[in-house]
C-alpha cells in the first residue's frame, strides 16, 4: 500500500506542467552512447519550479529503466564525507559500501540528482576536482540550484565538453494556463491570473491554493508590489481555520518547523493533525530536519504576521526563543552547531543582528564545508604568517610564544583539502605561569582585571579568546568568523569549572553592541597596544550568570536594542537626497510602532530630527522624536480642509491603523480605490511639508 508520502508524490507529479525544452534535452543526453555530457547544472529563482523538473527528470529515468537517486542537499552538512553518505543512502547502500563501485555496477547508465545544490556550494571545487573524475563514465549528474555554475566549469578546457546549464525562468501564458487547469482554476480566470503572477510558478500554485478555499472560484487581482506576499496574505484569510493559520504563521519563523518546535510555540499537545495539513502545502518541503517553508513564503509570512499582529509576533518569537536556548542547555556538543544556527536564523531580524546574518546567510553552506581540528607541526609557520599579517611582527611573537606554551588550545579551520583558512587560539589563563602572561600586554592585562574584579578561587578557570581570525578577511564576518563564534559558545556550555572567559576584538565599533547583546562587558577603558594596533577586551563571569541563566537571558532579550551610542552615530547629521528623504520617510510610517526597526532610518540624524533633540541625542531620543514629528506633521493635514481626507487616509493607516487598509476604507465609507489616492496623497503632502522643513524652504 502506498504511503502518504508517495500519494504527495503522485499528486504533485500530476501536476507537473510546462519544461518541455529541457525535458527534451535531458532525453537527448541520456539517448547519447557515450554520453554527451556528465554534469547538468539546473538554476533558476527560488519558487520556479526546479524540485519539479528534477521529479520530472526521475519519471524519465524509470520510463526508460535508468537508474537515478536523488539528493536533497538542503539536509546534507557540505562535508566530503556528509555528501557520500548522503549518496550512500540515496543509492540504498550500507555505510561501509562504496558509492563509485555501487554506480560502476549499474548498467550503462546511472542519474543522480542533487537539489537545493546552493546549500552545498562550498563543495564545488572538490566535486569538479577530486569526486566526479572518478565516476563511471555513464554516470550523469544533475545539479539544481539557484545560482549560476562557477565560472570553473566554463573556464576549464576539460569540463567544458562535459558540462551544459539549463535556466529556468517563469512559464508563458500556455504553461501557467495548464497549470491553472489542472488545478481546476475555470478558462476566464487564467489571463488575470497570469497577469498577476507573470508566471511564477510558486505564485501561481498559491492563487490555486488560494482559489480551493473559496467557493466562488473568481480571482480579482489588487495592485501590490510583492506578489508572493500579497498572495500569502489572502491565503492566510481564507486557510480552514484559526489553527491552520497560527500554524503557518509560527512556521514562518523558524528555520524547521517539527512538531516539537510548534507544539512550545502554539503552547498545545495537539498539533500532529495541523503538522500534516503544513506538510501538504504547495510551498513546504519536508526535510530530514522538519518542514522548510519556501523562503519567499517564509519571509512573506513573517513579515505579515509581524506588521498585522506584533503582539502575537512577540509571542510566538518568545516561546521559540526559549525551546532553542532550552535544546542547548542540553545539546550534547556535535549538536550545538545545529542549535545555535536555528536559534541565530530565529532572530535574523533582530536589528543588531541583521547585518551579520545578511552577509553571513549566504556563506553558510561555505562555512559548514570547512573542517575543525587540532593544529599539525606543519601548521605553526602559517599560523604565524597569517597574525603577521594581519596584526604585526609584534603579535606574530606572542603567537608564536602562545603555540610553545599551550598548542592544545589552537584550533584550526580548514577547506577539505586540508588547507588552514582560519585558526583561534584559546588561552587557559589560569594555568599560565606568571612569566608566560608577562610575555603578551593583553593576557597581563586580562589576568589584572580578574585579580581585582573576578579572582579565581581554587579549581576555578578562566579562558580567554586571544586570537581569531581568518586568513583572508581577519575578523570580519566569514565562514571562519562563524566557526569561531560556534566554538565559542560550545566552549560556554561544556568547560566545567569555567568561571570567566575574555574576548579579544580589535574592532570594538563593528562588534561591540553585538558583544554587549551577548551579555559580554567591555573590561576596561583604555584598550591594549599591541604593536600598530589596539585591542578591546570583553568579559562574561559564569559565576555571576551561569550558561543556562546566560542562555534564558538571551531567550528573553529578544528584539531588545541596546541604547549604546557608537562613534559612526555621535555628532553628525545625514545630508539625504529627496528620493532618499522620501524612501526613509515612507520606511517610518511602516515602522512607526516598531522602534527597533526605526534605529537604522537615516532620518534619525537628518536636520528635522537633530533640530529636535540635539546632536548629542542618543538613538532612543531620535527614535522618540521622530515618532513625534511624524504623528504631530500628520495631525497637520487635519487643519486644513482641503487636506482632511488625506490625514484620515494616513492615520488610519499608520498612526491609529486599523487591521488592514480594506478595513480602513470601509470604516472611512469611501471606496477602497479612493482610499488609496487619499492615503498616497496624504503621504505625499507629510513627505512635503517635512522635506521643507529639513532644507529650510518652510514659512
Amino acid at each position: 500500500m502506498p504511503s502518504i508520502a508517495d500519494r504527495l508524490q503522485e499528486a504533485r507529479n500530476q501536476l507537473f506542467v510546462g519544461r518541455q525544452k529541457e525535458l527534451e534535452r535531458f532525453r537527448s543526453v541520456l539517448a547519447t552512447d557515450p554520453l554527451s555530457v556528465n554534469v547538468l547544472h539546473v538554476f533558476g529563482p527560488g519558487g520556479v519550479g526546479k524540485t519539479s523538473l528534477l521529479q520530472a527528470f526521475e519519471r524519465v529515468c524509470h520510463e526508460q529503466e535508468v537508474s537515478a537517486a536523488s539528493v536533497d542537499a538542503r539536509d546534507v552538512e557540505p562535508t566530503p564525507e556528509a555528501f557520500r553518505r548522503a549518496l550512500r543512502r540515496a543509492v540504498g547502500l550500507d555505510a561501509d559500501e562504496s558509492v563509485l563501485s555501487a554506480l560502476a555496477a549499474q548498467g550503462d547508465r546511472s542519474v543522480l540528482l542533487v537539489d537545493t545544490y546552493e546549500t552545498v556550494e562550498a563543495l564545488d571545487g572538490w566535486l569538479r576536482n577530486d569526486f566526479l573524475p572518478d565516476l563511471p563514465g555513464h554516470v550523469l549528474l544533475v545539479l539544481a540550484g539557484r545560482n549560476e555554475p562557477a565560472a570553473e566549469w566554463r573556464t576549464d578546457p576539460g569540463w567544458q565538453a562535459l558540462v551544459d546549464t539549463l535556466s529556468l525562468r517563469n512559464f508563458d501564458a500556455e504553461a501557467g494556463s495548464a497549470l491553472l487547469r489542472r488545478r481546476g482554476v475555470p478558462d476566464t480566470e487564467h489571463e488575470a491570473i497570469l497577469n498577476f503572477t507573470h508566471g511564477h510558478p510558486l505564485a501561481t500554485s498559491l492563487v490555486a491554493d488560494l482559489l480551493d478555499q473559496r467557493e466562488d472560484p473568481t480571482f480579482d487581482p489588487e495592485d501590490a508590489p510583492d506578489v508572493v506576499r500579497t498572495l500569502l496574505e489572502k491565503f492566510l484569510q481564507e486557510v480552514p481555520g484559526p489553527d491552520h493559520r497560527a500554524v503557518l504563521e509560527a512556521a514562518s519563523l523558524v528555520r524547521y518547523a517539527t512538531e516539537a518546535v510548534l507544539s512550545a510555540m502554539l503552547d498545545r499537545d495537539d498539533v500532529h493533525e495541523l503538522f500534516e495539513w503544513l506538510r501538504g502545502l504547495s510551498f513546504v518541503t519536508p526535510g530530514e530536519r522538519g518542514l522548510t517553508l519556501h523562503d519567499l513564503a517564509r519571509d512573506a509570512l513573517a513579515a505579515d504576521l509581524r506588521w498585522r499582529h506584533s503582539e502575537r509576533h512577540d509571542t510566538l518569537h518568545e516561546r521559540a526563543r526559549q525551546f532553542y536556548t532550552d535544546r542547548l542547555k542540553h545539546a550534547a556538543d556535535r549538536q550545538v552547531p545545529n542549535a545555535l544556527s536555528d536559534l541565530t536564523f530565529l532572530l535574523r531580524d533582530h536589528p543588531l543582528i541583521q547585518p551579520f546574518f545578511d552577509r553571513l546567510r549566504s556563506q553558510w553552506g561555505e562555512a559548514h564545508g570547512l573542517l575543525e581540528n587540532e593544529a599539525t607541526e606543519d601548521d605553526w609557520p602559517a599560523l604565524r604568517d597569517v597574525v603577521e599579517a594581519h596584526e604585526g611582527e609584534k603579535s606574530a611573537q606572542i603567537a608564536e610564544h602562545w603555540f610553545e606554551c599551550q598548542p592544545e588550545g589552537v584550533r584550526v579551520y580548514r577547506t577539505p583539502d586540508g588547507e588552514p583558512v582560519g585558526f583561534m587560539l584559546t588561552l587557559a589563563l589560569d594555568a599560565a605561569s606568571e612569566a608566560d602572561r608577562a610575555a603578551d600586554p593583553v593576557a597581563e592585562r586580562a589576568w589584572t582585571y580578574l585579580e581585582a574584579h573576578a579572582p579565581l578561587r581554587p579549581g576555578e578557570r578562566a579562558s580567554m579568546f586571544r586570537f581569531w581570525m581568518a586568513t583572508d578577511t581577519y575578523q570580519d564576518v566569514s565562514p571562519v568568523q562563524s566557526l569561531v563564534f560556534i566554538r565559542q559558545v560550545r566552549h560556554y556550555l561544556h568547560t566545567s569549572d569555567l568561571a570567566f572567559t575574555v574576548l579579544v576584538c580589535r574592532d570594538p565599533d563593528t562588534w561591540g553592541r553585538l558583544f554587549g547583546y551577548a551579555d559580554m562587558e567591555r573590561l576596561t577603558d583604555d584598550d591594549v597596544e599591541v604593536g600598530p594596533h589596539t585591542y578591546a577586551l570583553y568579559g562574561h563571569d559564569w559565576r555571576a550568570r551561569p550558561p543556562g541563566q546566560w542562555l534564558d537571558r538571551l531567550a528573553e532579550r529578544g528584539f531588545e536594542v541596546t541604547s549604546e551610542a557608537t562613534p559612526e552615530t555621535e555628532d553628525r547629521v545625514i545630508v539625504l537626497s529627496r528620493d532618499d528623504f522620501e524612501e526613509a520617510l515612507t520606511d517610518a510610517f511602516k515602522q512607526l510602532h516598531r522602534p527597533d526597526q526605526l534605529q537604522d532610518n537615516p532620518l534619525l540624524y537628518a536636520r528635522i530630527v537633530t533640530n529636535e533633540v540635539g546632536s548629542d541625542a542618543d538613538v532612543p531620543e531620535r527614535i522618540e522624536a521622530l515618532q513625534a514629528l511624524v504623528e504631530k506633521t500628520t495631525e497637520r493635514l487635519a487643519e486644513d480642509p482641503r487636506d482632511e481626507k488625506y490625514y484620515h487616509a494616513v492615520h488610519r493607516t499608520y498612526i491609529k491603523p486599523a487591521p488592514t487598509q480594506e478595513t480602513a476604507a470601509e470604516q472611512l465609507g469611501v471606496p477602497f480605490s479612493t482610499f488609496r489616492r487619499h492615503l498616497n496623497r496624504g503621504l505625499e503632502r507629510v513627505t512635503e511639508i517635512l522635506w521643507d522643513d529639513e532644507v529650510g524652504t518652510s514659512p
